[in-house]
């Protein structure tokens, strides 16, 4: 039996992250100007940590936007 993988929620819990990240709902489209939605589920009992893809659909233009959880401020690498 065959898993589409895409369709699959990973979620990539780092050593060291205690809290969950807060990910804005809505974005704007950066082709169209138009308002995006989240569509990816918050992971429950864990939330979004930084490194977890999260992806957006445009209401516009119908663009997909996956992006990646950024590190909280103040948590940048070098």
């Amino acid at each position: 039996m065959r898993t589409d993988r895409r369709n699959t929620w990973h979620c990539s819990r780092r050593p060291g992250i205690e809290s969950p990240m807060d990910v804005a709902p809505e974005i704007v489209c950066v082709d169209c100007g138009g308002r995006c939605f989240l569509l990816t589920h918050e992971p429950p009992d864990e939330g979004f940590a930084p490194g977890d893809i999260v992806a957006y659909r445009c209401a516009d233009c119908m663009d997909r936007w996956d992006l990646v959880v950024p590190e909280a401020d103040g948590d940048e690498h070098p």
